[in-house]
């Protein structure tokens, strides 16, 4: 990517004044650098496999990441399968170590969400937690049904507190577990037991809410959208400049 952007740019100053060389070359750079692209199909990437392969069937845990002990697998199937038993809802568990595709855990829950369960009525009682190692931040997702029985703040309060905070402290077990004890707890109509606060100011400010994270995606995507049409314009006027010597 830097290589192609380097090339670009000097192709570019062979035929810019100086001012516009400099203009051109920042908009290019930034345009290319820092627009997101797709793994290339030689580049495989974990969290493609768990697409693919689809909700676990013996199981409700999908550890990609490779961070959860057999007792936590052991502990979360039996909660998640007796809620299920009870209350009709199914919960998956999803541990990656990065995302290359996907800007947030949010957009790979929901992707997750709509690649293993395609229609409504598939997916209306599903709900997918995504823990990614890494980026020490989690996400959950799930059907209208999974959404109205957990309700907007416990599921606000899991991706801020628990997975998080002891994502941040290399707690993965403990992250997930605890997520799912809230979960079912809000399933069930119980009180929430809870989860962990962040140690400093500091730190806490860094966990964003699903609100938080779209806003910043859609600032994003603008500042990119600009760059492209500057970049655009820049190219068309080269073209003018060519045609009308």
């Amino acid at each position: 990517m830097f290589k192609t952007s380097r090339a670009i740019i000097e192709s570019v100053g062979k035929v810019f004044s100086f001012p516009l060389q400099r203009l051109a070359a920042l908009a290019i750079y930034l345009a290319l650098n820092f627009c997101p692209v797709l793994s290339s199909g030689s580049a495989l990437a974990s969290e493609f496999d768990v697409l693919n392969e689809g909700p676990p069937k013996d199981s409700y845990v999908v550890d990609d990441a490779g961070v959860l002990s057999r007792v936590t697998k052991s502990d979360l199937k039996a909660s998640l399968s007796d809620v299920e038993n009870r209350k009709g809802f199914h919960t998956n568990i999803i541990t990656v170590l990065k995302l290359t595709s996907k800007a947030d855990a949010f957009e790979y829950a929901d992707t997750v969400l709509e690649k293993w369960y395609p229609s409504v009525e598939q997916g209306n009682d599903k709900g997918i937690v995504v823990l990614v190692t890494s980026q020490k931040e989690g996400a959950i997702t799930g059907g209208p049904d999974f959404v109205k029985a957990v309700g907007d703040t416990v599921l606000d309060a899991t991706v801020s507190e628990n997975l998080p905070v002891l994502a941040t402290e290399e707690k993965y077990n403990e992250a997930v577990f605890s997520t799912a004890r809230r979960l079912v707890a809000a399933i069930d109509g119980l009180p929430d037991p809870g989860g962990p606060q962040a140690k400093d100011n500091k730190r806490e400010s860094n966990f964003k809410s699903r609100e938080e994270t779209d806003e910043k995606r859609g600032q994003f995507t603008l500042v990119v959208g600009g760059l492209l049409v500057i970049v655009g314009g820049l190219f068309l006027w080269l073209n003018t400049m060519h045609m009308n010597p």
